[in-house]
């Protein structure tokens, strides 16, 4: 009945240049972004050019090299953006075709997050320079302000680390996370050099007792990356046309790549809302996470204490915490947290219910999926 019901929803994810015999097939066009070619993961010339003189441009000029090159973005990237819902509707078209199959009104399923809350609430950070990193206790005092915490993620080699500020941020109930090991865009110029990076990267995992990690830049190679000794991934996310390597998972899920657990952003970054798009308000960001509550997702923003400095950027983010407070119905936890909730609820008994592990109930009306 599976199988059925896959073979009659694929058509939703409309990879219509794409024979999709299979689920497998549909997991390594989508959450594997196969669709974008064997070449996905290489960058061009040009940006290849661009990280090679990046190190030694003043950020105004980065800044205004990012808002040039979203004028090239071209809208035929392959996904929707902000909201790409495909991936979504494909797993509840399966969900109601299985149900319409085997003649069920109704199906009992775990919740995806404790305590059967609608969405999970993930914050990262990325620590670009020295100058971001004296900004980190402004951004970690005003979460814990309003009852949040957050992980943030070093860079090992591009600044002089301050370790009693990842020793008091600990005591504070944040994580430490890496972030590559140099901010310079050359982590995957070659198998080779990324191998070399990549012991060095371990170390530093070690030494920080992280357990996640974050490319820069978002550069990545899901083969690759299974080198790094990691539980969790933070360099994939659902859409983004803004990105060096764009397209995107189609997922506002974790899912696995290999031996680790993936933690996709599913929020704008930072940079692209306040720089690229010169929004002012968290509008953006709201929309996107009531699709992602209505659709019990994982609502993952990364922001950067660099950008944080510019008052607009952390108004932005400032109201976008307080209207997520006030909203209430997620479940809050740091990225560890949430990839070892995620590989727990995937192998328990289906028989198993206690406040963390809840079931709910799908059921078939008028045709349509309904949560209760």
């Amino acid at each position: 009945m599976w199988e059925a019901a896959y073979h009659i929803a694929f058509p939703i994810i409309g990879l219509h240049s794409h024979k999709i015999e299979d689920i497998d097939t549909l997991v390594r066009l989508t959450l594997g972004e196969a669709r974008f070619g064997v070449n996905h993961w290489q960058l061009s010339k040009e940006k290849h050019l661009y990280y090679k003189f990046k190190p030694y441009m003043p950020r105004s000029i980065i800044n205004i090299l990012k808002k040039l090159n979203s004028y090239k973005v071209k809208d035929d990237y392959g996904l929707t953006w902000p909201i790409e819902d495909r991936y979504v509707r494909f797993h509840w078209e399966v969900i109601r075709q299985l149900m319409i199959i085997s003649n069920q009104q109704s199906l009992r399923f775990r919740h995806f997050w404790p305590e059967g809350q609608k969405f999970a609430l993930v914050l990262t950070h990325d620590i670009e320079t020295a100058t971001g990193q004296d900004f980190v206790r402004v951004v970690a005092d005003l979460e814990e302000k309003l009852g949040f915490r957050s992980s943030f993620n070093f860079v090992p080699d591009s600044y002089p680390l301050d370790y009693q500020l990842m020793k008091d941020l600990r005591k504070r109930g944040f994580e430490i996370g890496v972030h590559g090991l140099k901010h310079d865009g050359k982590l995957y110029l070659s198998k080779e050099g990324f191998l070399e990076r990549a012991m060095k990267i371990n170390g530093f995992l070690k030494e920080f007792e992280a357990v996640g990690f974050r490319s820069p830049l978002m550069h990545r190679n899901p083969d690759w990356m299974q080198v790094l000794e990691i539980e969790y991934d933070l360099s994939f996310f659902d859409t983004d046309p803004y990105e060096p390597i764009n397209g995107g998972s189609m997922s506002i899920w974790p899912f696995t790549i290999g031996k680790f657990t993936e933690l996709p952003y599913t929020l704008a970054q930072d940079s692209t809302l306040g720089i690229v798009l010169g929004e002012t308000t968290a509008e953006l960001w709201l929309k996107k996470l009531n699709f992602i509550e209505e659709n019990f997702g994982m609502a993952l923003v990364n922001t950067h204490p660099d950008y944080l400095k510019d008052e607009k950027i952390l108004s932005i983010y400032s109201d976008f915490l307080l209207a997520v407070k006030e909203k209430g119905n997620y479940w809050h936890a740091l990225p560890y947290q949430t990839a070892r909730w995620w590989r727990k609820r995937a192998t328990m008994p289906l028989d198993k219910n206690s406040n963390d592990f809840r079931f709910g109930v799908v059921a078939l009306e008028n045709d349509r999926i309904l949560i209760k």
